[in-house]
């Protein structure tokens, strides 16, 4: 049975990899013209915040000369020598538009010029494929730059500048800490309680712990990250941050949102480096006026706002309303509805102990599933 791949970023190559190293025929389609296009544009300063040896894909390591937490070009790396070692050969500039049953009860994968039909289709597309942009009102008047984070590259640009960061994911908070590494002046728009965990604790790792823990009770994982959570990070209140009355494990694995990783950017709140306002009420022409009444200046703006999974774009009506939740994220790795065989999912979920260690783990079962026949 043929296997067809929309995607070559970490999790279609996971796919790729483990159907090359079987001898199982596949066809990996990528919408650019290179693999792991997402990895390329992200900004500059960009690294992975889980541990190497769990960030793999499958059947190869990391350098062993690589750091503890790969950098962004050190990952694109990665992946041009996962192609070459595994001859995988992608479709580039292959940009799918539509995905179908065939009345054959194939898939079929529609692009600008091409169908491609296979008995097994596995969306590998992304969780952050299409940057979100909410309605912020006065936006369109502010004079001063506004640009969505995926088009953000480096601090150097904004130095000497006051800029708005709006949003306080890893993104936002990372950004900030940028900004204020480069020599701008940042405050970061946070409109509602936030969980922050540091990536390292005691001098450690914080991935590893989160491993182990999550083979233990919920009740207990749960209890234990909020006790870290207490221990390194602390009541942040007073700078302006409110911890939600749940911790960070159940945040992720309830509520499907990743907490902030800490990279220092809380020290800097401490210090006064980067400023913290709640939502914002209106933008007007040079400043921004918060939910609080106050009002600053900025000469920037930059919306750290997250992503969409745009799957419903791509895929039919009928399966759109099968397959995705509320959120547009697909419900599991699969659908066990007969209709729907040899439909598999890649990259969406949000694991506990990271997303690409869950693409590892989770490419397994796909494959498993699709070659049992």
């Amino acid at each position: 049975m043929n296997t067809l791949i929309i995607g070559a970023g970490p999790a279609g190559l996971a796919v790729a990899g483990r159907l090359a190293k079987l001898g199982q025929p596949f066809t990996l389609l990528e919408a650019t013209d290179d693999v792991g296009a997402a990895w390329r544009k992200h900004y500059d300063r960009l690294c992975l915040h889980t541990v190497k040896e769990e960030s793999a894909l499958p059947h190869l390591p990391y350098p062993a000369d690589y750091p503890t937490y790969v950098s962004r070009d050190q990952l694109v790396t990665y992946l041009e020598q996962y192609i070459a070692h595994f001859s995988i050969k992608p479709l580039f500039n292959q940009f799918v538009r539509t995905v179908e049953r065939s009345p054959a009860g194939h898939w079929l994968a529609k692009t600008k010029t091409h169908t491609f039909e296979a008995d097994n289709l596995v969306v590998c597309t992304g969780y952050n494929r299409v940057p979100y942009q909410p309605d912020v009102p006065g936006l369109s008047g502010f004079r001063g730059i506004v640009l969505h984070s995926r088009e953000y590259r480096t601090g150097a640009t904004f130095k000497g500048q006051r800029v708005l960061v709006v949003g306080m994911g890893n993104t936002g908070a990372e950004l900030a800490l940028d900004l204020q590494e480069q020599g701008a002046f940042p405050t970061i728009s946070v409109r509602g309680p936030v969980n922050i965990v540091k990536r390292d604790t005691f001098g450690r790792p914080a991935q590893p712990s989160a491993i182990k823990l999550s083979k233990l009770p919920n009740w207990f994982y749960d209890f234990a990250a909020r006790m870290s959570q207490k221990l390194t990070v602390g009541d942040l209140s007073q700078y302006g941050l409110i911890t939600p009355p749940y911790p960070s494990s159940y945040q992720i694995r309830v509520l499907g949102k990743i907490p902030v990783i800490d990279l220092g950017t809380v020290d800097q709140i401490k210090a006064g480096t980067i400023a913290v306002r709640p939502g914002i009420e209106q933008v007007n022409p040079d400043s921004v006026t918060f939910t609080d009444g106050r009002e600053d200046p900025f000469d920037a703006i930059v919306l750290a706002t997250g992503y969409r999974t745009g799957l419903s774009d791509i895929l039919a009506p009928d399966l759109s309303q099968r397959i995705l939740n509320e959120k547009g994220y697909p419900r599991g790795l699969w659908d066990t509805n007969p209709a729907l065989q040899g439909l598999y999912f890649l990259g969406f979920a949000l694991p506990l102990t990271g997303i690409l260690r869950g693409i590892r783990l989770d490419s397994e079962r796909i494959v498993e599933e699709l070659t049992k026949s």
